[in-house]
This record gives structure tokens, sequence and C-alpha cells, in this order.
């Protein structure tokens, strides 16, 4: 009696009481049914799109300030309102779905004496629409289409919630309701804190070294590309115009395996030169075209954070980085070797020169270079960068941080206090500091 008819008895499910007015009907159905599957497309790809989004997206999805812009910016800033409102939505357009489909089936048959074969059409038939044209699909093309879907679907989704905003919030509460009992089983350690539990370890625990590599460690996730980038005055470049012999002879002189090629000036870097490239060529005259061996240079923000550009090095096989400004000129550079020493400390091979980078002159007083990073200075002298702060606003060079504080050029024998630091100026020009030495009073516990 369950079973479904066979091919003949076809027939006898159709509803008999079906008219000609039945069949608007089933038309509005079948608009409403497409059209509501839509909806629920929508909203499942949008989340998909917008949780997949990475910083490089949303700058470009910023680049434009407006409506569009706005919307991205408040849902990505509230994402449990964000979930709370898809989820909410989906659901009401899901529940329309299945009673719409129910009335349509109902309109055009009758399962009364087929109620097995009824069964499979209303519930699995309506499920594998649902999950196949209203999760599966739609969330596959938002992943891999989120910057677009994003676009199209910020605005749509600002005003949902505005429509949802009751039960957005009511759910939204319930579940902060229930972190917080989850969050009083467990603890979520700071940066700070943890730098703390490793400086309070003792050194029969964690030498001294390890102390130093476990806080590189911890701060390495918040140390951005402009905090340990080589200065674009201590960048060494070839022109592209040079003939091939006096490429060589500044390949040579610079002793580097990697070289910026540039066009006039820093600012047009043309990409990077590999000296292996060039071992092939040693016996070429003047007229050799070098700059066919070019290869295109990678560059990248001031304010990228270290651990992503770790990332991408081993995703694109890369080991330099041209760093850039806000208007696209060159700022510094920055390679592979430098983020691992942000980690391990200064890494010296057998060609290395041994550069004196400072002096120590005792245990409270040291000369560094005026284009010393701040952050390096700190740990050559084992104080912390935040004492700084207040002082340095974007500088990153320690002959920079003296300028933001004495507002102009210093003089020669100059002393800047801050704090319990002495800055004597030893070395200056017309442009730039070139030596300081610094002493401080250690900090004593009240």
């Amino acid at each position: 009696m369950g079973e479904p008819p066979p091919g003949s008895n076809l027939l006898q499910i159709l509803n008999p009481a079906f008219s000609s007015a039945d069949s608007i009907s089933v038309v509005f159905f079948i608009i409403a049914i497409l059209l509501l599957i839509f909806l629920s497309a929508c909203y499942s790809g949008s989340e998909n799109a917008l949780f997949s989004l990475t910083k490089a997206h949303l700058e470009e999805l910023m680049e434009v300030p407006g409506t569009r812009a706005n919307a991205i910016n408040f849902l990505l800033r509230y994402p449990k309102r964000l979930l709370a409102t898809i989820l909410i939505a989906n659901t009401f357009v899901n529940i329309a779905i299945v009673l719409v489909f129910t009335l349509f089936f109902s309109t055009i048959f009758n399962f009364a004496s087929y109620p097995l074969f009824g069964f499979f059409v209303e519930v699995v038939f309506v499920t594998f629409i649902l999950v196949l044209f209203g999760e599966v699909v739609p969330k596959v093309y938002s992943f891999q289409n989120n910057v677009k879907v994003s676009r199209i679907l910020a605005v749509p989704l600002y005003y949902s919630y505005k429509i949802f905003q009751p039960l957005v919030y009511v759910l939204e509460h319930s579940t902060t309701i229930i972190d917080k009992r989850i969050t009083k089983k467990g603890h979520i350690l700071s940066v700070d804190e943890l730098n703390h539990a490793i400086e309070i370890t003792s050194e029969k625990d964690a030498p001294k070294q390890e102390k130093n590599i476990l806080k590189s460690v911890v701060n390495f996730g918040n140390t951005n590309v402009k905090q340990i980038m080589r200065q674009r005055m201590d960048i060494i470049g070839v022109e592209i115009g040079v003939n091939f012999n006096e490429l060589m002879l500044q390949i040579v002189d610079s002793g580097y395996s990697r070289v910026p090629v540039f066009e006039e000036s820093l600012d047009q870097i043309k990409g990077i030169l590999f000296t292996k490239d060039l071992l092939p060529h040693m016996n070429e005259g003047d007229s050799f075209l070098w700059q066919s061996l070019i290869r295109p240079a990678y560059f990248v923000p001031e304010s990228k954070k270290i651990d992503d550009l770790l990332k991408e090095f081993q995703l694109k096989r890369m080991h330099l980085a041209i760093v850039v400004d806000e208007f696209g000129g060159t700022n510094g550079l920055v390679s592979m070797e430098d983020i691992v020493e942000e980690i391990f400390g200064e890494i010296q091979d057998e060609f290395d020169e041994d550069e004196h980078v400072y002096t120590r002159i005792n245990q409270y007083t040291f000369v560094f270079e005026g284009k010393m990073l701040i952050n390096d200075m700190c740990k050559f002298m084992e104080i912390s960068v935040e004492d700084f702060d207040d002082i340095r606003n974007d500088a990153e060079t320690l002959g920079g941080m003296l300028l933001e504080l004495n507002s102009h050029m210093p003089k020669m024998g100059q002393e800047l206090k801050y704090k319990n630091y002495t800055f004597k100026i030893e070395s200056v020009d017309s442009r730039r500091i070139k030596r300081v030495k610094v002493s401080f009073e250690p900090k004593t516990n009240a």
C-alpha cells in the first residue's frame, strides 16, 4: 500500500481536483521556490565569503569608501552578530521553502494511497535540493570568489541584520552566557602574561639564551616588517642601464646573492637579480644583455606582520621582498634571514664581515649607530621596547626616535634625557644622527 506506484499507475497520484486555476498557483509556487532557494544560497555563501577574507582582501574591499565598505566593516567588527543574522535569516528562508514545497506538492499530487512515496518526494527530495543548491554549491562558489560575493552581499546582509535585530540580540547574548561559563573553566594567556611567565622562570629551568628565543617567539606575531627591515639608505642595488662588466664589479663588491635592480632611483624597482644566474655568462662581454636575467620583485607593505610574510615566503619559495610605503615608494628590504634572526638573533656565516653594530662600554652604557633599529637596541641592552612607546611615534630607528624627542637635529655632544635614559650625540651631520651613546640607570623596585 505504501510502496511507490508502478509506471502504469503513476497517474493515480495526481490530484483529481486539480483545475486550471491551480495551474496559476503552481507557477507562483515555482517562482517562489526558485527565489527562496536563491536567498538560501546567498545567506549560506555569504558566511563562507566574509569569514574567509584575508587582510589583503579587506584592503581591496575598503579601497572605495561608501555604503558597501561601511557594511563590511560593521559586519566583520561583530562576527557573532553576523553569524547570528545568517543563521536566523537562513532558517526562516528554509522553513519557507519547505512550506511552499508542501503546498506545491499538495496542489499537484495526492499521496494518500502511497504515503511512503509521498514521504520520499516531500522530505528526501526537498532536503536534497536544499543541501545541494542552498548549501554545498553556494559555499564552494563563495569560497573561491569571496571578494566578489562579499562585495555583492554585504549591504543586503547589513539590512537583514536590521530586520532581525531583536532575534539576533537574543541569540547573541544567549551564546555570550555560554561563552562566559566555558571561559571560567579555561584561561587564555595574553602576550604580556606569557612574557612575564618567561621572565620569572629560573635560570636553572631556562637559560638566558632560551628565554630570549621564547620571548621572540611570543612577540613574533606582533612584529611588522617595518621593525626588522633593512633601511632604504642601506640597500645596495644596481642601475638597469649599466654594462655587464660594471655590473660584475658591483655584484662582487656587494657580496650579496640577490640584488635589487632599479631604474633612475630605488623607487622604481624593476626586479631582483640572482648572482647564480650570472655564473653561466661569466665570460660574456659588455654587449651581453644581462637584463634578461632579472626576476620579478615581490613587494610588501611596511605594516605586514612577519609571521604572515614568513608563510608567503614559504608558499612562494622566495627569500627577499621589497618593502614599500603607503605611496608606493621603496622604504626598505626584508629577507628570510631577517625574519629568522628575529627569533634566534644575529646569524653570520663564513662570508659575513664582522661588523661592530654596537659597542658595550659597561652594563649600563652602550654606543649605537643612529640607524640602529629600536627593537635591536633594546635587545642588546636587554630592556623593554615598550619604554619608548611614548616618544617613538612612527620612528623605527634610534636616530629617528631622538628627532621625535628633540623636534630638531641635535648638536654634537648634546645630551637628551628621557625617563632613566641619557642619549649623548657623538656624531652627527646636517642630515642624520650617526652615532649615539646610550646610558641608563637600572630601575629599582619600590
